[in-house]
């Protein structure tokens, strides 16, 4: 069984990943562990944990797992949208659309840490509610609301992918879906409904997603 890290933005994350992705990649001889990222260091009691507030504290963490030498990889799962302007290749960016930005950092985050072997950048586009938006009717239902699905799968339709869907402060994924259900708890609700629209839709849905997913579960067979 070759053991990955997953380091992820919150408890959301860390959920999808035991929930979700630990079972799948189990049957590829692959072990996910999330680990949240740690917003600020005490000297005494637990670190305050979740959110990507400064890349000094990603690196920090990256850096403490890459020193975990039992573990044959060490990937990201972080938010394209809202990336701290000090990331790695941020005022760089020569991309024309999302994807091939988020994929220039990913480029520039691997490279900050001299390509390391068992380093593997995955930045989400826009962000983890994106993947709501591979089944509509699917968020629909978890949020008890029929009615819903015609607007959501009208907002799906408009874009090319989920992952398209736009990272403006009012219009980025996790905004729509809180236009339209108020009392949306990303902890609860986010993983309940991945977990019934499957892992095969959302891959197949979300594209940069099921090329990561790829990329883990032929880390099994090396």
């Amino acid at each position: 069984m070759r053991r990955v890290l997953i380091l992820v933005e919150g408890q959301t994350e860390e959920r999808f990943v035991k929930s979700i992705l630990q079972p799948h990649l189990s049957a590829f001889s692959v072990h996910a562990e999330p680990k949240i990222v740690t917003t600020k260091r005490v000297k005494s009691g637990p670190d305050f944990k979740g959110g990507v507030t400064s890349f000094g504290k990603v690196e920090y963490d990256i850096r403490l797992l890459l020193g975990d030498s039992n573990a044959a990889l060490i990937t990201t799962m972080l938010d394209y949208y809202g990336l701290p302007s000090d990331f790695p290749g941020q005022r760089q960016l020569r991309g024309s659309n999302s994807r091939d930005k988020a994929k220039e950092l990913e480029a520039a985050l691997q490279n900050h840490f001299q390509a390391a072997p068992r380093f593997l950048p995955y930045l989400m586009i826009h962000e983890f509610e994106a993947l709501l938006f591979s089944a509509p009717t699917v968020l629909a239902q978890v949020m008890n609301d029929p009615s819903a699905e015609t607007h959501l799968q009208r907002i799906r339709n408009s874009f090319a992918t989920p992952e398209d869907i736009n990272d403006d402060p009012v219009t980025k994924p996790s905004a729509r879906v809180l236009d339209r259900f108020p009392g949306y708890q990303k902890v609860l609700h986010g993983p309940n409904t991945l977990s019934r629209i499957g892992l095969t839709t959302i891959r197949r849905e979300c594209n940069h997603f099921d090329e990561w997913m790829a990329k883990l579960e032929r880390l099994g067979s090396t």
